[in-house]
């Protein structure tokens, strides 16, 4: 029998991305699956049941769930649903399975094959299955038009008759793909762009995207890619240097993160107190307790006629984009173990070895 494939309705408030397109049903049905959709899985990401029908997938009844053989998500379905799963089925997605013990135990129980792709090696191989970067593009970009909005200035410089107006300055605080996307964005929009990172290497990058590399003479480079945590010192000292900068900033995009712990307190209350009036500051590291301590996640709110906003779902709100990226990603991966309408692991591959879930001894 062939392999089935289900990609399965996000149930998490807020979320309206697509673990599969009509386009990757069509690709995963050329490697001999039949794939099968839950009826409108795609509807808000503007994927409507007749698209996946027109390339051959089917609609999937209550009974699919537990049949499947690979199920595709966005994030992690419900323990009730989890519950219901194939034993030994393929799960792939961002799952997060070491956050809720009942999620991990329910994958471990079933003998599932968890595959959070949060956990995907970040190599240039992997590049084309790395969620983590197409989803932070989609925020670095949509946390920028959310500070535009907000902020109660023009982002570019304008000659008027009424004067000439200057361009607002936007510091982005986090050189990932997240804070990347948001200069470069910003830049777009006219604005005078400052980037910063602990990472000196993030240098080139953001004065490669037209920004100017704020330099607070730190250096904090982990492995990975990924920043590691600063010393007592030298937070101090990134503190006082950067809480001086910011009483010249209108707006303040914060993006910085460390996989697998909460954000790092960048921006203070007392310097969130110190900038001027009317300036902005869009928190994108709201989801895992924010980059500057005023944040309420899912909130804006004013402190000293400064607002601070803490967006959630960033992604979700470009679900067609986000979702095609997304879905890429995840069909990118499947490859490496459908072939040829059967499943095969291969362990010594690091993409799957090294993504794939075992619960802790």
């Amino acid at each position: 029998m062939a392999v089935e494939v289900l990609v399965v309705s996000e149930r998490a408030p807020g979320e309206r991305r697509v673990a599969m397109t009509p386009e990757t049903a069509r690709k995963l049905a050329a490697l001999g699956a039949t794939v099968w959709f839950e009826p409108g899985v795609g509807q808000a990401a503007g994927f409507p049941d007749q698209a996946y029908i027109d390339v051959g997938a089917q609609p999937a009844d209550d009974t699919r769930l537990g049949a499947a053989d690979i199920v595709l998500c966005v994030q992690p379905p419900d323990n009730a649903r989890l519950g219901q799963l194939k034993p030994g089925a393929s799960l792939v997605g961002m799952l997060h399975p070491q956050a809720d013990a009942e999620r991990a135990g329910l994958i471990q129980s079933r003998g599932l094959q968890a595959f959070p792709l949060e956990r995907l090696p970040r190599t240039t191989r992997a590049q084309s299955m790395d969620v983590l970067s197409s989803q932070a593009g989609m925020a670095g970009y949509k946390a920028t038009l959310i500070a535009a909005q907000l902020a109660p200035r023009f982002f570019p410089m304008l000659t008027t008759a009424a004067g000439t107006i200057r361009p607002s300055r936007v510091l982005v605080v986090g050189a990932g793909v997240a804070g990347l996307q948001a200069i470069a964005t910003a830049r777009r929009l006219g604005a005078q762009v400052e980037g910063f990172d602990v990472r000196p290497e993030t240098r080139e990058q953001i004065e490669s995207l037209g920004g100017k590399f704020l330099d607070l003479g730190v250096s904090a480079v982990g492995e990975g890619g990924y920043a590691r945590p600063l010393t007592d010192e030298e937070r101090a000292e990134q503190q006082r240097r950067l809480g001086e900068h910011l009483r010249l900033v209108d707006v303040v995009i914060c993006t910085a993160a460390v996989p697998g712990r909460p954000a790092p307190k960048i921006v203070s209350t007392a310097m969130v107190q110190g900038m001027k009036p009317g300036s902005v500051i869009v928190d994108l590291a709201a989801e895992t307790g924010g980059n500057c301590e005023a944040t309420r996640p899912g909130e804006t709110i004013a402190l000293g006629g400064v607002t601070v906003d803490g967006p959630l779902d960033l992604a979700s709100r470009g679900a067609v984009h986000a979702s095609e990226m997304y879905a890429r990603n995840l069909y990118n991966f499947v490859a490496l173990f459908l072939k040829d309408g059967a499943i095969a692991f291969d362990w010594d591959d690091e993409l799957l070895a090294k993504t794939r879930w075992v619960a802790a001894a």
